[in-house]
Order: structure tokens, then sequence, then C-alpha cells
């Protein structure tokens, strides 16, 4: 027994001791090979002095639409607001339902929370880890104020039954691709496909900022302008309030570095699959097949990669 205690103790000071030597995410790696880019577009906002929204966000906005076919982009302060910014602007409040998946990070079931609306947890498929499609409809009910697929890891959910429920009972489809950036569903962009598109640029996803910042897809332009109103305190124009709204606007400094590294996200893309096809072949190679279930890549899909999840026995 001492032995089995003196492994166990030293299990997690090993793994703590790999973070640090290998960081699941080396932000100052991506850094070093674009740093005079990023600089000079920090110096460019600084010297402007035009720090909250202006043409860097409305420029991000418009790059964003065009790599994923939108007709607006609107930028808001995290991937979270956007979250809560969709559900705002198609009325989700207290007492209604927004049917989601359990396996995701808090700020989805928060947003609906946050309205004073109701959660509603469906099961997941075991294979994909994504909304299983075939339990969606079933949790409709005359409360259900919209669904939210979460795109995890960068694969997609299965977006055509889940369309299909959502025209059947007039639900919008707000899809959560905090970590799909560049995914596609059957040669659509995930966050072109529902009413709405939710995008982070938490420094750790695929395309991501210095601090936190969001953008609100879609292809409705009185959707896109009741959101360019509630990121800014309801105000369309200053000091005149016609919702009540929140404070969600987009910092420049947050705007310029994703549009930095926006140049380079379809080879980040390519490498981080590559790095999948690598670790595929290793678990296969290991013999380990009967012990670990790999993520998989579903015909029509195409997977971008924030995260090689495994699922073991």
């Amino acid at each position: 027994m001492p032995a089995l205690e003196t492994a166990l103790g030293v299990i997690p000071k090993f793994v703590t001791a790999r973070k640090e030597l290998f960081p699941f995410v080396d932000l100052q790696a991506q850094h070093s090979g674009i740093r005079g880019d990023v600089m000079a577009a920090v110096t460019r906002v600084l010297d402007s002095q035009h720090l909250i929204l202006g043409q860097e966000v409305s420029s991000l906005e418009k790059e964003i639409g065009q790599l994923i076919d939108a007709n607006s982009a609107v930028g808001c302060a995290s991937g979270s607001d956007a979250l809560l910014l969709a559900l705002m602007v198609v009325n989700v409040g207290s007492g209604d339902e927004v049917i989601t998946t359990p396996f995701t990070f808090i700020a989805t079931a928060g947003s609906i929370a946050r309205l004073g609306a109701l959660p509603v947890f469906v099961d997941i498929d075991p294979v994909t880890f994504n909304l299983d499609w075939k339990s969606v409809e079933a949790a409709v009910t005359p409360r259900t104020k919209a669904i939210i697929p979460v795109h995890l890891f960068g694969l997609a959910a299965e977006m055509a039954k889940i369309m299909e429920v959502s025209g059947a009972y007039d639900v919008p489809v707000i899809e959560y691709a905090a970590q799909a950036i560049g995914a596609r569903y059957k040669d659509q962009h995930l966050g072109n496909i529902g009413t709405f598109g939710c995008f982070s640029f938490f420094p750790s996803k695929n395309l991501g900022g210095a601090g936190d910042g969001g953008m609100v897809t879609t292809n409705a332009p009185e959707l896109a302008e009741r959101l360019s109103i509630a990121r800014a305190h309801g105000s369309r124009r200053k000091y005149y309030y016609e919702v009540v709204g929140a404070n969600s606007r987009l910092d420049a400094l947050q705007a310029a570095i994703p549009r930095v590294k926006l140049n380079h996200l379809p080879e980040w893309i390519e490498a981080r699959r590559c790095n999948a096809c690598r670790y595929q072949s290793l678990f296969s190679e290991a013999g380990l097949g009967g012990y670990v279930a790999l993520p998989t890549e579903p015909t029509g899909t195409y997977h971008v990669y924030n995260q090689f999840s495994v699922r073991v026995q």
C-alpha cells in the first residue's frame, strides 16, 4: 500500500510537469510566428484611440461573414454573450424552454437561465458527443422557444435533422460554434445553417484574440439589426434606448488581433487535421482500438479539431 500511495501521489505532479513543458495550447509559440503583424495591429488601434467597435470591428464582422458565407455578423464581448444576445432577440424569457445538450460548457445553459428560461437537456450521440437529433423532437413542447446544438470539439452536429425539427415546429436554431469556426456540414459552414451562429474568440479557440470576444452571424437583416441594438444597451444611437439590452460591444483590440490570425486560420486548421491523422495512426499502431474510442468524422462533415478527445472504457 505505501508503494501504491507513493505512485498515486507522483501522478498529479507528473501531469502538472507535463502541462508546464507541453501546454495544451501553446499560445506563445503561435504568437512568436505572427508577432510582428500582431504588434502592428495593436499599435494601429492604440494610435487611433478608437477602442470600442469602429472600423476594426466592422472589418472583422465583414471578414467572418465572408468566411462562413453569412449575410451579417455582429461582434460582441464574448462567446457567452453571443448566445445570450441571440436568445434575447428571439424573445426568450421567463417560463420558456430551450432544448440543448448537457455535454457542453456552462455558458450554454447559463445563457438560457440568465433570461429566466429553462434549459431542456436531451441526450448526446455516444460517438460524436453532439446533440442526439433523435431526442430533440421528443423534447419539443408549446413552451419551446429555441434549440441550441453545440458543435463540440470542432465537429458538426447532425444539422439536417435538427433543421427538420426547427421547420416543423417553427423554432429557431442557435448554433454554438465556439470551437468550430471553419468547420463544415455538407458543404455548409457551421454558423450559417441555423437562425444564428455563435462564435468565441477566447484565446484557446482556433481563432483566438488576446482576451474575450465573440460574434453572432445570421442571414436575416432584421435580426442582425436587433443584435446590433441589443449589444449596445438597446441603443441604435447614443442616449436613445429602444429596448433593454446589454453592454456587449466588441473591443477594437479584440477585433484587430483575430483579423491578423484569420489570415492563418486555413493553414492552422489543416495542421490540426494532420495532427489528428497522426494521433489516429499512433493509437492504431499501439493496438489500443479495443480500449479507446477515437474522434470520428462522419461523411459530409469537416472536423477542425479544436480538441482531439478520446473516450476510454
